[in-house]
């Protein structure tokens, strides 16, 4: 059977304070250890950054070889001027001047969708088309000698019915 210290005794322990101390003496050594070691990596890894940056920084720059740009995919027409619809708008404020664009469209092969007055007035001709028919615009275009020549812009794809390229005459 366990008997209990007297109390006289259990309150004197030697041994603890000895530990305590002990411990505190390893936790400085410890530190000073980290310490010392910390900064000699560090000196070293300093040494071998400077170096590197003076051997970067020396070096003659790489030769750099400018990669080849493919040109950009000309648009092709997809359909034949016989089913190619174009709206032709007046958008230089002459009386009649869409009448005989149209003409001069339709005599190239084209078919006639509306003929009608622009929303604004334009001070070059241009050839506008829908998504999806940048080569029979660009055709059409070329056919007519205009140099304008792109994506709808200012009229509504819906506006345009079943034409599939606009010629607003400037």
């Amino acid at each position: 059977m366990d008997h209990p210290l007297p109390v006289a005794d259990a309150l004197v322990r030697p041994w603890r304070t000895a530990a305590y101390v002990a411990a505190a003496i390893a936790v400085a050594e410890l530190l000073l250890l980290l310490v010392i070691g910390g900064s000699a990596l560090m000196g070293a890894l300093s040494d071998r950054l400077q170096l590197a940056a003076q051997e970067r920084v020396l070096a003659p720059a790489p030769q750099i070889k400018p990669t080849p740009r493919k040109p950009a995919p000309v648009a092709v027409a997809k359909i034949p001027r016989s089913r190619t619809m174009v709206m032709v708008l007046n958008g230089n404020g002459r009386s009649g001047a869409a009448a005989a664009a149209a003409s001069r469209v339709h005599a190239r092969g084209y078919k006639i969708g509306t003929v009608g007055n622009a929303p604004r007035q334009v001070s070059r001709s241009l050839v506008m088309y829908k998504p999806g028919f940048a080569g029979e615009g660009r055709r059409l275009g070329k056919d007519l000698g205009v140099t304008s020549v792109g994506p709808l812009d200012g009229i509504r794809a819906g506006r345009l019915g079943r034409a599939h390229v606009v010629f607003i005459l400037g």
